[in-house]
């Protein structure tokens, strides 16, 4: 059952991170829950050096935004409306 809330979770994290960002994104679902899951680990990681403690649903979504916005700027060379540079 933890795998499965894994994955729902991640792909709703990973969801509402494209969302969040505008411009497209083309990446299978497979890639959007990997997406979530890593935000998930990063935003835990960095609230938890900033504030102490990780910040659950919050912490995941600014971490998975991180994420794409690294991931538009250095893999696919664009910027933050995601026209390319």
């Amino acid at each position: 059952m933890w795998v499965i809330g894994l994955i729902v979770g991640g792909f709703i994290i990973g969801v509402l991170a494209r969302w969040a960002l505008p411009g497209p994104d083309p990446m299978p679902w497979y890639a959007t829950i990997a997406l979530g899951i890593g935000g998930a680990i990063v935003g835990g990681i960095v609230f938890g050096l900033l504030i102490g403690h990780a910040i659950g649903f919050l912490g995941a979504f600014a971490g998975a935004v991180l994420l794409l916005y690294l991931y538009r700027r250095f893999a696919q060379g664009r910027g933050f409306t995601g026209a390319p540079r």
